[in-house]
């Protein structure tokens, strides 16, 4: 299994990024997919997820409202829309694969990505 994070970058305090997850080696679609971040010198945190077929998404307290997953089974593809950004969603944002239906814990995504850096400046 190889899943490949991109867009991460530098943007401005409010501004918006997309990242994007593109996976290979797996059935996608039977898949739940979720991204997490790591902020320096920070565990890692979950910050979205979405199960098989686009059915339920799920998001961390600190991303309501601004964040939002989605995917693309075609295109073995998950997203993650990033708006009002702010200084503290600073991290290095990874995206993760799990079996489970829809996967919160970091214990239950098996693969991971690379991670991409997100940096928001004031």
């Amino acid at each position: 299994v190889q899943l490949q994070a991109s867009g991460g970058g530098l943007v401005q305090t409010g501004g918006s990024l997309r990242l994007s997850c593109t996976a290979s080696g797996l059935t996608f679609d039977t898949y739940s997919m979720g991204w997490f971040r790591q902020a320096p010198g920070k565990e890692r945190e979950f910050a979205a997820a979405i199960s098989w077929g686009s059915v339920s998404t799920s998001y961390a307290d600190f991303v309501k409202g601004r964040f939002t997953i989605s995917r693309d089974n075609a295109k073995h593809t998950v997203y993650l829309q990033m708006n009002s950004l702010k200084r503290e969603d600073t991290a290095v944002y990874y995206c993760a694969a799990s079996r489970s239906f829809l996967a919160r814990q970091l214990s239950d995504f098996g693969s991971w990505g690379q991670g991409t850096l997100v940096t928001v400046s004031s």
